[in-house]
């Protein structure tokens, strides 16, 4: 069985608890980049999560009434001049079959047919106000039952947000995200280790994003899940450096964060290294504070812990180092109640992964909260995040003078497990000795 028709089921399972009704998503629609061409296509992600469907001009309908379900996959007809230009559509007859669809449309026939399948539905489950063309598209869908009300036609009567039930299942992966997960971290580590091998003195850092780029494509992954950072000494104290144009310095560390997006599943992985092939004293102390930071937030994602677990026993090891090293003065609880460790570490030890580079679910546990808010997730097997504890010292007088513009960031993605987590990013060498003898060879 397909995972996509899996999920369908379900969803539907969902849907029938609550009720029943009709749940529609839609995915992207092509974006012009100028005059005459659009940027590349990427479906959106809830669609594909269902479908499995790569076209534009597409949308999932599911209807679930009592125990029985249907899937209707709405999508572009075949078009011989359309697809001498832009290549072949599936077409709805292939379409159903290859996606294990119980019926596809024609996309062209969604007004037609959307009334229909709402009418004497009793809920609506659709991405509440994610667009508001698509917004003004449904609520004229739901006009037209409602203009038959004289006639006996009822309306869906209530609307449940589509994203929210989605977000949940999508939290926890399946064996099949799990598998093409480890492959684009594969990819995306052997990646890194190429941009190490590239790296000199004089280099531009947009060479090695480059060198990125070409490892991504070559073994098959379709886009950079985002943004490549890729930023030399002082660059690297700004989270999201998007120059990639500067030049690279002996005697300067390089931080490259950077992952590849598979089949529509992403990696994220950051590593920092020395231009010249060796750490500096300073250089080496701060990165073995980030690196034992992100092994005791390793330690600490496990199934039944919390998600800011990890978070916390990071931002521990990370404040006593800034302590040691003169960066910070006070006591360990002092610094970490201040906040003051935050003007060298300003941002969370990880995030979700999957479809998503900053994957969908809520952080907090569902559910009404209590007098002290909302308790932290519980971690379980399946869910996949990134464990990436950074150190950013900018230049300021009172900061000592080695210290200064080296930004450091270490980052994995860890599959939870029933006994632990798997580092599933772990081909991209991450020790000093490592790095140092990667760098040498």
């Amino acid at each position: 069985m397909l995972p996509f028709d899996t999920r369908r089921q379900k969803l539907a399972e969902t849907m029938r608890a609550h009720g029943g009704g009709v749940a529609i998503a839609f995915t992207a629609p092509e974006v012009a980049r100028n005059r005459d061409s659009e940027y590349p296509y990427r479906w959106d992600s809830y669609f594909y999560y269902l479908s499995g469907f790569p076209e534009p001009q597409a949308a999932v309908v599911l209807v679930a009434d009592g125990a029985s379900s249907e899937s209707i996959l709405f999508c572009r007809e075949k078009h011989e001049e359309r697809e001498i230009w832009d290549g072949l559509r599936f077409g709805p007859e292939a379409a159903r079959e290859r996606f294990g669809f119980d019926r596809s449309l024609p996309f062209a026939s969604l007004d037609d047919e959307l009334p229909k399948l709402l009418a004497d539905r009793p809920a609506l489950w659709y991405a509440l106000g994610s667009d508001e063309t698509l917004d003004a598209r449904v609520h004229r869908w739901l006009g037209a039952v409602r203009a038959q009300a004289r006639a006996g036609v009822a309306a869906p009567a209530q609307a449940f947000d589509l994203r929210a039930v989605l977000d949940e299942m999508r939290l926890v992966k399946d064996e099949h995200e799990i598998a093409t997960m480890r492959r684009a971290a594969q990819i995306s580590a052997a990646a890194h280790v190429r941009a190490m091998r590239a790296t000199r003195p004089g280099c531009h850092e947009y060479e090695i994003e480059a060198e990125l780029l070409h490892e991504f494509r070559r073994n098959g992954s379709q886009f950079p899940a985002y943004g490549s950072i890729v930023a030399a000494g002082r660059n690297a104290c700004v989270l999201h450096y998007r120059g990639n144009d500067a030049r690279l310095a002996d005697g300067e560390l390089l931080l490259i964060d950077a992952g590849c997006e598979l089949d529509g599943y992403a990696s994220d992985i950051t590593r920092t290294f020395p231009v010249s092939g060796r750490f500096s004293g300073p250089q080496r102390t701060l990165y073995e504070i980030v690196l034992e930071a992100q092994r005791a937030a390793i330690d600490a994602t496990r199934p039944g812990a919390r998600f800011i677990e990890p978070h916390d026993a990071a931002v521990r090891v990370l404040a006593q180092g800034m302590i040691d090293c003169g960066l910070l003065a006070g006591s360990l609880d002092g610094v970490i109640e201040s906040s003051a460790y935050k003007r060298f570490y300003m941002h969370r030890t990880g995030h979700w992964l999957g479809m998503d580079v900053h994957d969908c679910g809520d952080y907090r546990e569902p559910g009404p909260p209590s007098d002290s808010g909302k308790p932290w997730r519980v971690l379980a097997p399946g869910m996949v995040l990134t464990v990436e504890p950074g150190i950013y010292v900018r230049a300021a007088d009172d900061v000592p003078a080695p210290y200064r513009d080296i930004g450091i960031r270490i980052e994995d993605d860890a599959l939870v497990t029933a006994s632990g987590c798997e580092i599933i990013t772990v081909d991209a060498p991450r020790r000093v000795d490592d790095i140092e003898a990667l760098m040498r060879g």
